[in-house]
């Protein structure tokens, strides 16, 4: 049971950097003047997988009956989390230019706000 708490605990440490790192790198790519290439389009899958990875754990945790601190406001952050980055997608239709750089770049900052208030309320 601790084991499962701590890689929780970790892996969303984990996922505040590579959104923080996501979300740097995007606006640094916009403000160069370039449009969403593979190597962000790479880095944005393996981020959505690790975030359902969370979610399974998360689930996992309410199956063996460790609920979070403020449940569910907790929840709700961790399905936003899962959703943002598919809904942003078929928002900008897959397109890759500059606007739909600074489009995923500005989610993944929103990003990196409900990623500390999901640690928050999840203590």
């Amino acid at each position: 049971m601790g084991t499962l708490i701590l890689l929780h605990d970790r892996l969303s440490q984990t996922i505040l950097f590579f959104v923080l790192i996501c979300a740097l790198w995007g606006f640094w790519r916009y403000f160069r003047g370039e449009g969403v290439r593979g190597d962000f389009w790479g880095a944005l899958l393996i981020l959505e997988g690790v975030i359902l990875v969370q979610g399974l754990l998360g689930l996992a945790m309410v199956l063996m009956r460790l609920w979070p601190a403020r449940g569910g406001i907790h929840f709700l952050y961790g399905v936003v989390m899962a959703l943002a980055l598919p809904l942003v997608y078929a928002y900008t239709r897959g397109r890759d230019g500059r606007r739909e750089q600074l489009i995923y770049s500005v989610v993944l900052a929103i990003m990196v706000g409900l990623t500390l208030r999901a640690i928050t309320t999840g203590r």
